[in-house]
């Protein structure tokens, strides 16, 4: 079984770089998803690695040198739920009717 460690950046930035941010952030591995938003951040980066070491590589060495990057929060998740697994788990051994 492959170990997936997800990883939520929550991300200030320089409010008149947030699109190239955005594009860079898409070029750095580990990096799955990004999202501009509304509120306290002004993007959300989604971190998908192997190892916790790699967590730090992306934040530290990587997102936090970046242009346009003024502070960063990383959220480390536990487990995930998801609707489209629950969805899963309910049709399993159930038959498609013709």
């Amino acid at each position: 079984m492959v170990t997936v460690i997800t990883a939520i950046v929550l991300i200030k930035a320089e409010r008149d770089k947030i699109p190239e941010t955005a594009e860079r952030l898409l070029d750095v591995a580990g990096v799955a998803e990004v999202y501009s938003v509304a509120g306290d951040y002004d993007l959300v980066a989604i971190i998908r690695v192997k190892e916790h070491e790699q967590i730090a590589d992306v934040v530290a060495d990587k997102m936090l040198k970046m242009p346009g990057i003024a502070s960063t929060t990383t959220l480390i998740a536990f487990k995930s739920y998801s609707r489209k697994d629950l969805e899963r788990m309910w049709e399993i051994g159930l038959e498609k009717e013709v």
